[in-house]
C-alpha cells in the first residue's frame, strides 16, 4: 500500500495524466484488504476495463447507486460508479461533489476514490478557475504529475493549460521545465493543491519514473519542494502508476502546518 490509510474516508486525486491508472490501482488493493470501495470521479472518466473495476454503476441519483450497491451489488468488494455515459466520447461522466457526500453519509463504502480533474492525458497541468472539483469530504488528496516533461519546453503537446501553468512557473512557451518550476507549479497556491480542503492530507505523486535521470529529476523535485514551500504536501512518492504501481522513492516534506 502506498499510503498509510485509515480505516474509512474519501481520496481525491488531481493534476497530470496517470490519476486513473492510479486510482484503480489503490482501489483494486483496498479491495484485497478487505474493505468496500467506491471509484468514481466528478469530471470525467473512461470506462474501466473489467480488471480495473468488473462492476459499473450508470445513475444519475447517487440514491439509486446505494439502492443497486446495497441489492444485486451488495457482496462485490469495488463499485466504480458515474452519473451517467457520454454517447459522444465513451466516457463516464461523474457527479457533483455534493453527491460525494451522499455516498459517505450512507456509510456503505469504505473509501471512496475520487478523480476530481481532468489534464487531457497530459503529464502536467494548471487548473482553471472551475478546477480541480473537489468533494469537502476529501480526506486525502493526491496530485499527479509526469516526470517526462523535466527538460522539455513548456508546450500544449505535454502541459495541459499551458499558458496558466507558464504563469505559475515563471516560464514563457518554449522555456525549458525545470525541477524548479515544476516545484513552483505544486506549489503555488493556484497550482497542483489548488481548491484543497483544509483537513484534507497531501500527497505528491510524480510518475513516469521509469530511467534513472527521471529519478534523479524527482529527488531534485522533492528539494526544491522542501526547499520552497515545505508544507504543501506530506511526502512526495516517485513511481509508475501504469500496470500496477512501482514506488522508487518516498521523500517526507514538513507536512500541513
Amino acid at each position: 500500500m502506498i499510503l498509510e490509510l485509515e480505516p474509512r474516508g474519501v481520496m481525491s486525486f488531481v493534476g497530470g495524466g496517470g490519476k486513473t491508472s492510479l486510482m484503480f490501482h489503490l482501489a483494486r488493493q483496498l479491495a484485497l484488504a478487505g474493505m468496500r470501495v467506491l471509484t468514481t470521479t466528478t469530471t470525467k472518466i473512461f470506462v474501466p476495463t473489467a480488471e480495473q473495476s468488473a462492476t459499473v454503476l450508470v445513475a444519475r441519483d447517487p440514491h439509486e447507486v446505494l439502492e443497486q450497491a446495497a441489492t444485486g451489488h451488495g457482496a462485490t468488494r469495488h463499485l466504480t460508479a458515474a452519473a451517467e455515459r457520454m454517447a459522444d466520447t465513451g466516457k463516464l461522466k461523474g457527479f457533483a461533489p455534493e453527491a460525494i457526500a451522499t455516498f459517505v453519509e450512507s456509510g456503505r463504502f469504505d473509501w471512496i476514490l475520487v478523480e476530481a480533474d481532468g489534464a487531457a492525458r497530459r503529464p502536467l497541468k494548471a487548473p482553471a478557475d472551475h478546477e480541480p472539483v473537489i468533494p469537502e469530504e476529501t480526506t486525502i488528496l493526491i496530485a499527479v504529475a509526469g516526470l517526462e516533461v523535466v527538460g522539455s519546453p513548456l508546450g500544449e503537446e505535454l502541459v495541459f493549460r499551458s499558458g496558466l501553468a507558464g504563469e505559475l512557473m515563471g516560464l514563457s512557451p518554449g522555456e525549458c521545465i525545470t525541477e524548479q518550476a515544476m516545484a513552483r507549479l505544486i506549489a503555488h497556491p493556484q497550482g497542483a493543491f489548488k481548491g484543497a480542503p483544509a483537513e484534507s492530507r497531501r500527497f505528491v505523486f510524480l510518475n513516469k519514473a521509469d530511467t534513472l535521470p527521471r529519478r534523479e529529476a524527482a529527488t531534485r523535485v522533492a528539494g526544491e519542494l522542501q526547499r520552497q514551500a515545505p508544507h504543501a504536501a506530506e511526502a512526495v512518492i516517485v513511481g509508475q502508476a501504469l500496470d500496477g504501481i512501482s514506488i522508487h522513492a518516498v521523500h517526507q516534506l514538513g507536512g500541513p502546518q
